[in-house]
């Protein structure tokens, strides 16, 4: 039996499809995309691109919480692009900057940013809500729990589980004692 030979045409076209698709999937693939609790509240990481039109289309985001801090701004210029896109379509944004050092005194929100969370997330007209940092997994998944047990009343056990669920990884200790930390 004879070998059928491909054209060299055949294999431009292949990995011009390839490509696409690859491109594709990312261009509509929101980076630690979690769904904390369906028309209320999703984490991200930094949205780009396309992924503020599908957040809009798709889950009807009305607000934007950006717990990135002031020195994150000049990377990339994400900064630009997110608030000219919330502007163009009536998304209201917030930003409530939690320091991603390793110090562990600036890596938990303080009082006020949880109050001021749990303010937004109490007015409907602002749900539903992404809250989204850099990755999209320990800043986001700490300041969730805030919310999960002051104003959803989640144990500490099922805390834990979503913010391991959204971190994908376990809690460290001084994680697991601020969830405790929290009452309703």
């Amino acid at each position: 039996m004879q070998k059928k030979k491909h054209s060299p045409n055949t294999l431009i076209i292949t990995l011009l499809i390839t490509a696409a698709a690859i491109l594709l999937v990312r261009h509509f693939h929101i980076k630690n995309f979690n769904i904390v609790e369906l028309e209320v509240l999703y984490t991200s990481g930094q949205p780009r691109g396309m992924d503020y039109t599908r957040l809009l289309y798709k889950y009807h985001i009305a607000t934007i919480v950006n717990v990135r801090c002031a020195s994150e701004h000049r990377e990339k210029n994400w900064h630009n692009e997110e608030l000219t896109w919330v502007k163009n379509n009536g998304v209201t944004y917030r930003e409530l900057p939690i320091d991603r050092s390793i110090d562990r005194k600036n890596y938990f929100p303080d009082k006020p940013t949880q109050q001021e969370f749990l303010k937004i997330m109490s007015d409907k007209a602002n749900l539903p809500v992404l809250l989204h940092d850099d990755s999209g997994k320990k800043r986001v998944s700490i300041l969730a729990s805030v919310w999960l047990r002051k104003a959803r009343g989640y144990s500490v056990e099922d805390t834990v589980q979503l913010v391991e669920r959204i971190k994908d990884q376990p809690v460290t200790t001084v994680e697991r004692e601020f969830i405790e930390s929290l009452s309703e």
